[in-house]
C-alpha cells in the first residue's frame, strides 16, 4: 500500500521544498525515475550522463545500461523521442544495419510508422526494462570540468540549479551544446557562407480522403499525376505565382497509422540559426503561418485534400542542422557517395540520401535545372560510421552521438535522420560501458569487442 503524505512532504521529498529529502516512492512514479538515488542538495552522481533524450541519446542510455553501467539520462523537454515527439517529425527515416534499431521498430506500435502519442512511453519503457535511470524537464546548461577533462553538467529544473557528476558523458542534445562549452571545436553551416539547413514545421492534417495520393519526395513529386500535370508542376507553379510562400517548392505528405489523417513536410524557413533564441522565435512564427498557407493550397488543388485541416502542431519547430563537434575523424560526402568501410565502425550500412533543403531558397540544394526546378538529392552507397567520430577533439570524458557528430554539411544531411542516430545512440553507449568497464578511455576500447556486442 502506498503510504499517504501530505502535499508539503511530497515536494519535500522531491527536492523541491527541504534539500536532500529521502524520496518516497508511490506505484505511480516510473521505474526509472524511482531507480534514482535521493539527491543530497541537488547532487546526481553516476557511471554515464547522457545529455538529451531523442534517438541517439535514448539508445545510448539503454545500451550502456544493459551492459552493467549506471546510467542517468536528462532530458529538457517533458517527453522522450526528440524531434519525433516535440517536432512530430513522422516517420522513422534511414536505413542501417542495427539489432537495437531492429528491436526498437519491433517494440514500438507501428514500426517505422509509429503513433506520435504513444512512442515517448515506449521508448520510456525500454529504459526501464535496461535499467537506466532517466529526469525530465532537466535541462543540461554547463559542463563541468577538470582541465580538459568533462566530470559532469550542471543543469536547471523547477527545483533549481542541479548537478550531475559522472565518469563519461554523451552529448545528444542534437546541437552539441555540452561539447561546445566544454571546448571543443565545432563547425556550423555549409562553405562558403556558413548558412545551415532550413528549419520547417511538421504538422498533422485530419480530413484527408482515402484516395488521396501520398508525395514523399522531390523525385516523386516529378512521377506523381494530378491531371496532365506532375505534383511538382502544380506546386512550383503555386510557389512562383505566390500562393505559396517562396522557400517552399515542395509539398511532402506521409499516411500515419489513422485512416484520414497524415503528416505533411512543407514550410521552409530560410538563414536561421538554430542556435539563436531570436531566429528560434522568428522561426516558430513563420513555420506556423506557412502551414496554414499551404492546407490552403492543398484544399485547392490536390485531389483528396478538399477537406483537410491542421489538427496538430508540434511544441517546437524542427531543427535540422546546427553545431557539427570535429572529432579525431571526419566523414566527407565523398565517403557516404563511395560507401566508404571502417574498421573502427559502430554503425554499418547507414543509407539515406545527402538530403539538403536548400538553405538560400526551396527543395534541394542540388542538381537544381529547368526539367527539375526543385533539384534532387544524391544518393548514397551503404556506409559505416566509426566511433572516432564521436569522440570530440580537445575535450577528455566527453562523447557525442546523433546529428551533432564529426562530419561535412554534405555527410550531416544523410546521417542526421533518426534510424541513423539511434543505431549512433546504441554503439555510444556501448563504448562508453565498455571503457568504464575495462578501464580504459574511449578511443582505447577494444573495438572487435565492442562491434561483437553491438552486431552480434
Amino acid at each position: 500500500m502506498t503510504k499517504n503524505i501530505s502535499r508539503r512532504q511530497w515536494m519535500g521529498n522531491m527536492g523541491l521544498g527541504t534539500l536532500g529529502g529521502t524520496l518516497t516512492v508511490s506505484a505511480a512514479v516510473p521505474t526509472a525515475f524511482a531507480s534514482l538515488p535521493a539527491p543530497s542538495s541537488h547532487v546526481y552522481e553516476t557511471d554515464i550522463l547522457v545529455c538529451g533524450g531523442g534517438p541517439a541519446g535514448f539508445a545510448s542510455a539503454a545500451n550502456a545500461a544493459r551492459l552493467g553501467s549506471k546510467v542517468l539520462l536528462i532530458e529538457r523537454y517533458g517527453r522522450l523521442g526528440g524531434m519525433a515527439i516535440q517536432a512530430r517529425v513522422h516517420p522513422l527515416m534511414g536505413g542501417v544495419t542495427s539489432p537495437f534499431l531492429r528491436e526498437v521498430v519491433h517494440k514500438v506500435t507501428g514500426g517505422s510508422n509509429f503513433d506520435m502519442e504513444q512512442l515517448d512511453l515506449q521508448y520510456a519503457q525500454i529504459l526501464d526494462e535496461a535499467g537506466a535511470s532517466f529526469l525530465l524537464h532537466t535541462w543540461a546548461t554547463e559542463p563541468l570540468m577538470v582541465g580538459s577533462r568533462i566530470t559532469g553538467v550542471k543543469a536547471v529544473s523547477k527545483a533549481g540549479t542541479m548537478t550531475f557528476r559522472a565518469r563519461l558523458v554523451i552529448d545528444a542534445t542534437g546541437d552539441g551544446d555540452i561539447a561546445a562549452l566544454a571546448g571543443a571545436p565545432v563547425e556550423m553551416g555549409r562553405e562558403p557562407d556558413g548558412l545551415a539547413q532550413p528549419m520547417s514545421i511538421m504538422y498533422t492534417i485530419r480530413g484527408v480522403a482515402d484516395n488521396a495520393q501520398t508525395c514523399n519526395s522531390e523525385e516523386q513529386a516529378r512521377q506523381l499525376k494530378i491531371g496532365d500535370e506532375t505534383w511538382e508542376d502544380v506546386v512550383t507553379r503555386a510557389q512562383r505565382n505566390g500562393e505559396l510562400p517562396e522557400t517552399v517548392g515542395v509539398v511532402r505528405t506521409y499516411a500515419t497509422r489513422r485512416k484520414g489523417v497524415m503528416t505533411v513536410n512543407a514550410t521552409q524557413i530560410n538563414r536561421v540559426c538554430g542556435t539563436s533564441p531570436e531566429d528560434l522565435t522568428k522561426a516558430e512564427l513563420e513555420g506556423r503561418r506557412q502551414a496554414y498557407q499551404i492546407v490552403k493550397f492543398m484544399n485547392k488543388y490536390l485531389p483528396g485534400y478538399e477537406e483537410a485541416y491542421i489538427t496538430n502542431m508540434p511544441a517546437v519547430i524542427g531543427v535540422r542542422e546546427t553545431r557539427r563537434v570535429r572529432g579525431l575523424d571526419y566523414l566527407e560526402r565523398g565517403d557516404l557517395i563511395s560507401g566508404r568501410k571502417w574498421d573502427n565502425a559502430i554503425v554499418r550500412g547507414a543509407s539515406f540520401p545527402i538530403d539538403i533543403h536548400n538553405p538560400d531558397g526551396s527543395g534541394q540544394a542540388e542538381n537544381q535545372h529547368d526539367k527539375e526546378p526543385q533539384g534532387t538529392a544524391a544518393r548514397v552507397q551503404p556506409y559505416d560510421i566509426p566511433y572516432t567520430c564521436m569522440i570530440p577533439q580537445k575535450v577528455e570524458g566527453l562523447l557525442t552521438a546523433g546529428r551533432c557528430i564529426s562530419g561535412s554539411h554534405a555527410a550531416h544531411a544523410s546521417y542526421r535522420v533518426q534510424n541513423i542516430c539511434i543505431a549512433m545512440g546504441a554503439g555510444v553507449g556501448t563504448v562508453a560501458a565498455v571503457a568504464l568497464s575495462d578501464k580504459v578511455a574511449p578511443v582505447d576500447v577494444n573495438i572487435e569487442k565492442v562491434q561483437k556486442l553491438i552486431f552480434g
